[in-house]
């Protein structure tokens, strides 16, 4: 069952300030945080774990909320093109031409979240080696000394 995004927030108003201090520091010494249960047993995180969890009390010590959300959480053509910065209709005619995947539910269009990050991941991708490429056309003409 999906969470609501309220559920979903994490909010680092809510945590009191020295305690977000203290597990950043908990975070940034040597070697693995470790969780001890309610009888004692002591539980070292799991790499990939550990570091998304820095991440977070990181981010949250900088006063920056944030949103859980399972890669195979549904947006609407709506709130997918809003996450993408881009118009409804244009998302719609991405689906239309097979750029994104989608699924129907009754007569609405939804597309997976895993499916947005990955096509903002290959545009992005697409921009940078545009960029690249420009930039070497205009040092190749001579209109641009990088030095």
């Amino acid at each position: 069952m999906s969470m609501t995004l309220q559920q979903n927030r994490l909010d680092p108003s809510l945590i009191d300030r020295e305690a977000l201090n203290q597990l950043v520091a908990a975070f940034s010494r040597p070697g693995h945080v470790s969780v001890i249960d309610g009888d004692g047993t002591e539980t070292q995180l799991p790499e990939p774990l550990y570091q998304h969890l820095m991440r977070i009390v990181r981010m949250m010590r900088e006063g920056q909320a944030l949103i859980m959300m399972p890669e195979d959480e549904t947006f609407t053509t709506q709130a997918a093109a809003n996450f993408l910065g881009m118009s409804r209709q244009f998302f719609v005619d991405l689906l239309e031409k097979g750029e994104i995947p989608h699924h129907r539910v009754g007569a609405h269009r939804r597309v997976y979240f895993k499916d947005l990050l990955d096509y903002q991941r290959e545009r992005d991708k697409k921009r940078h080696e545009g960029l690249k490429r420009l930039r070497q056309e205009i040092q190749d003409a001579g209109l641009y000394d990088p030095e």
